[in-house]
């Protein structure tokens, strides 16, 4: 049986027992001079407590009812969304970022470049120097691999050098840049570009 039905019942039996309890108090308390059978009197007594208290007490239950199923109702299930594995900031983490740092700032430098063909070709390199940064991650990667720890291990200086090479090709980055402000064109920026272009090879070795 719900626990609306059973609170309305409920509500029904008490309303019904306390005025009708009341109305025999009264009935007691104040006898009739007619005579009446003790029949009659306890179905009227009956009568006027299902009436008067046991329909209003049905209501007042079955409101009742209501909002102890809206409480014992169970919540909806939280889903529980698997952690985003985060990578450990360690000594190669470190350097990985510096050479982030620095493919951002080739990237911003590029975007500031006036318009022209000589800006596409270093728009180019930009995009080469962002697959190179995948490769310095794959060194760290085996470096965290095996489990090395000294900054001496081949691997890191191998990454050390990577991110002076970043740094190194970021200041030609910029020293170019500034250069196409003054001479945009292709054939006045083209030894430069070349140049660069030649370095990137180099980054992640």
């Amino acid at each position: 049986m719900g626990v609306v039905i059973r609170s309305a019942l409920w509500g029904a039996a008490v309303g019904t027992v306390l005025v009708g309890g009341l109305a025999a108090l009264v009935d007691a308390a104040y006898p009739s001079d007619r005579p009446s059978s003790a029949f009659v009197t306890v179905l009227a007594i009956m009568v006027f407590g299902v009436t008067f208290g046991g329909l209003p007490g049905g209501l007042v239950g079955m409101g009742i009812g209501f909002i102890r199923r809206s409480l014992q109702r169970p919540a909806m299930p939280r889903i529980a969304y698997p952690p985003i594995p985060q990578q450990p900031y360690d000594m190669w983490s470190e350097l990985v970022e510096r050479c982030a740092e620095s493919t951002r700032r080739v990237a911003a430098a590029v975007q500031t470049v006036p318009k022209s063909p000589a800006k596409d070709w270093l728009q180019r390199i930009s995009e080469q120097l962002t697959k190179e940064l995948d490769d310095v991650r794959g060194i760290a990667q085996l470096g965290r691999a095996l489990g090395a720890v000294d900054r001496q291990h081949p691997v890191y200086q191998r990454l050390l050098k990577a991110a002076h090479d970043f740094k190194a090709f970021e200041n030609e980055v910029g020293r170019v840049a500034l250069q196409m402000f003054d001479h945009p064109e292709l054939d006045a920026a083209r030894t430069h570009l070349e140049v660069l272009e030649k370095q990137l090879p180099q980054l992640s070795t």
